[in-house]
């Protein structure tokens, strides 16, 4: 049985190990937020971190994985305060979401690694397909995390649903029923 750490947890799967680590956290973990986009690696929709680099689950076995960290969408953050979640709503990064974990799990890999990104830095540590075509603000969304995670800025972004934004301590204004 191949086991690995995801989301900081030891788990094991009772799965076929040569199946791609995707379906294992999909159907296995029942971790939805890794997107099944492509199944060849070329949209990035599956990205997830193994041992902190951005990878498509996709292309990488459980068997391969067998010993390592992944990290999914849902371990980046469990309330969506990671600076690159709060950077692409505050940014407008985000039209149909379905890309969304992917380009989020590349621009956590990256910052991890390079704090104060250009333009170029981004765009090639993020290749992830997008067919909103949100690149300008994608890119303006990473450097913004860039800059709050080095403390020079605060983001404050919408907070996770179901959050009071009294609560959050964002400043957005409360929506109110007519």
């Amino acid at each position: 049985m191949p086991s690995l750490m995801v989301n900081d947890r030891p788990v094991e799967f009772r799965m076929d190990p040569q199946i791609p680590l995707l379906w294992a956290l999909r159907d296995g973990a029942n971790l939805t937020g890794t997107k099944y986009g492509c199944g060849t690696g070329d949209c990035g929709a599956c990205m997830v971190l193994v041992d902190g680099a951005a990878l498509r689950s996709c292309l990488i076995s459980l068997a391969e994985a067998e010993g390592r960290s992944v990290t999914t969408i849902e371990g980046l953050s469990r309330d969506r305060s990671h600076p690159v979640q709060q950077a692409l709503v505050a940014e407008q990064a985000i039209q149909c979401g379905f890309c969304t974990p992917g380009i989020a799990i590349a621009a956590a890999a990256l910052l991890a690694r390079n704090a104060d990104p250009s333009d170029e830095d981004v765009k090639a540590a993020v290749p992830n397909l997008c067919r909103c075509g949100v690149y300008p603000r994608l890119v303006r969304a990473v450097q913004r995390a860039g800059r709050a995670m080095r403390g020079l800025e605060r983001i404050a972004a919408a907070p996770a649903p179901g959050i009071s934004p009294e609560d959050a301590g964002a400043s957005v204004p409360a929506l109110r029923a007519p």
